[in-house]
């Protein structure tokens, strides 16, 4: 039997230690190569099914958005009073919901008032202009 010195046995600990931060490291960094891969090849295949052309019907959407927006009720618990308050809650959810929608729709028929009083415009300024044939003027909005 040979006599190990204590600085060897110290010396030896120290390295495997580093050994096993430097493999732990390098696990780590895989582990987060892979989930960024992951995450990237999920977007891909969102593009890539997008490109396909996958047209969603209007139902499908309104089921994956009001699958999106739904919250559980949990009134499983609850007592008259707390059924009150959750009640009140919903309902000025609900409200609220409701007055950002008629702001929206008075939005949108002011930008659509204001699109046709533009192309009003545009069509009145080209029939003074000069020009050698005439200019199309209109899309999507007329």
């Amino acid at each position: 039997m040979s006599i190990i010195s204590p600085d060897y046995n110290e010396e030896r600990q120290r390295k495997e230690d580093e050994e096993a931060k430097k493999r732990a490291d390098d696990e780590a960094k895989k582990k987060k190569v892979l989930s960024n891969m992951g995450a990237h090849f999920g977007g891909f295949l969102a593009k890539v099914e997008q490109r396909r052309g996958k047209r969603q019907t209007a139902r499908e959407i309104k089921k994956t958005t009001l699958t999106e927006r739904r919250k559980p009720l949990a009134i499983e618990n609850l007592r008259e009073d707390g059924l009150r308050r959750r009640a009140n809650e919903l309902w000025e959810n609900i409200y609220d919901l409701e007055s950002e929608k008629f702001d929206l729709t008075e939005k949108m028929k002011r930008q659509k008032y204001e699109i046709k009083v533009l192309l009003n415009r545009i069509q009145h300024a080209q029939k003074f202009k000069k020009v050698h044939g005439k200019g199309k003027v209109g899309g999507r909005w007329k």
